[in-house]
């Protein structure tokens, strides 16, 4: 009787895990034959109903889907990546692939039994998806080796209708490298291409990829997003695993906080007024591009902080602290840091304010009620001394080593 409870259990666990990744058979009109779709939507998607999800479309979904799955479900858990809605289609029933994605060897493009592939995939397949998911505007399609090959006809086309591009080890038709060469030199828009290979390829195919990456490496247009991965110290199989994940890195990097590279390479020189533009600005783009409502992350405020404080005597802290009761009022940060620009310019009893209004916030259980708290103590020392005669100006002038004093600036 035991065994049989667990094993319900099991199913029913089993059971549970698939309610969200269902199998559709697809009627295509330009095939002229069914294909088989299985398609993953996020847990969240029936909660939050205002959101709208990126999509990403992995042919050899066979093979593709589930590794794609578990990542971009590990990435979302991290925060490093948007929740996607992730559709595969299956090639490799009766060796579909091969008549899929074939072309010809005299243009390197498809012939007429991939163009009724490609045909599918974007006048049915997206249209299918687009109008029975609420999906946002970023776009991921994903091909390995043959199959690899054949998302490139989508780059190249004049306005790409895909925003990213992950090619594990492709075996390129001909001409492609100075398709893609062309193609990466005219794009106006952002687009990310993924490029991965190893010695494990065969020599003819790693010569192209290694021929492809020596062009693609050179571009200097800033809308042509590129990573290259050479994984021979991998086998194979296991490539496939890593490019997925390292793809997904990558394309999503806009999406994912703020990090010390980042904040050395493009925030560290900026004035207060650049930096909380920037932080704004990532997350308009954010909620542009994948379709994900994120409000900007405390650990990216904290980011800038030193900016904001440090810069041009604090006068943008007003600002920072008005940014952030908008988007936390129910947290004591955005008075705290209003708090810190009126003390700072001398204004106790804003100041004294703005403290006490984040202190009811944070509330006198809380663990880091005292030093909160601790605000409210230090103007209210201020305020006293002042009372006693001693001016904001009296507090802080220091002898100068040559006899003189140095005063402060006046207040706001």
């Amino acid at each position: 009787m035991r065994k049989i409870v667990v094993l319900l259990l099991f199913f029913t666990m089993a059971i549970q895990a698939q309610d969200n990744i269902i199998y559709k058979k697809f009627n295509s009109f330009n095939l002229n034959s069914e294909r088989i779709l299985k398609i993953y939507v996020p847990d969240s998607y029936e909660e939050k109903t205002d959101n709208s999800y990126p999509v990403a479309v992995l042919l050899d979904g066979e093979y593709l889907f589930d590794v794609y799955v578990a990542n971009s479900k590990l990435f979302a858990a991290r925060d490093k990546a948007p929740e996607q809605i992730i559709v595969g289609v299956f090639q490799n029933q009766n060796e579909e692939r091969y008549s899929d994605c074939d072309f010809s060897v005299d243009t390197g493009l498809p012939n007429e039994d991939s163009a009724k592939f490609y045909g599918f995939l974007k006048n049915e397949l997206l249209t299918y998806i687009e109008d029975n998911y609420r999906t946002s505007l970023f776009k991921t399609i994903v091909g390995n080796t043959l199959t690899g090959n054949f998302i490139n006809y989508f780059f190249i086309e004049p306005e790409p209708i895909f925003n990213a591009f992950i090619n594990i080890s492709p075996s390129y038709a001909p001409l492609m490298q100075e398709r893609l060469e062309a193609q990466s030199q005219n794009l106006i828009t952002p687009y990310f291409y993924y490029l991965s290979g190893g010695d494990f390829n065969p020599e003819k195919r790693k010569a192209a990829l290694n021929e492809v990456h020596n062009l693609l490496k050179l571009s200097e247009n800033p809308n042509f997003n590129y990573k290259y991965d050479d994984l021979s110290n991998s086998n194979k199989t296991a490539s496939i695993g890593q490019s997925i994940a390292s793809a997904m890195g990558f394309t999503f990097e806009t999406y994912a906080a703020i990090t010390q590279e980042e904040f050395d390479n493009e925030i560290a020189n900026m004035d207060p007024a650049e930096a909380i533009e920037y932080l704004e600005r990532k997350y308009v783009e954010i909620e542009y591009l994948y379709g994900a409502n994120v409000k900007i992350r405390e650990s990216d405020i904290y980011k800038i902080e030193p900016i904001v404080i440090d810069k041009m005597n604090g006068d943008y802290l007003e600002e920072f602290g008005k940014m952030i009761m908008r988007l936390y009022p129910e947290t004591p940060l955005g008075d705290y840091y209003i708090g810190l620009y009126y003390e700072t310019g001398y204004e106790y009893k804003k100041a004294l304010k703005h403290y006490k209004n984040g202190y009811a916030k944070i509330g006198s259980d809380n663990p880091n009620g005292d030093g909160y708290y601790a605000n409210i103590e230090r103007v209210l020392e201020k305020q006293r001394q002042e009372r006693l005669g001693f001016t904001a100006e009296d507090e802080i002038i220091e002898e100068d080593p040559d006899g003189g004093s140095t005063e402060p600036d006046g207040g706001r």
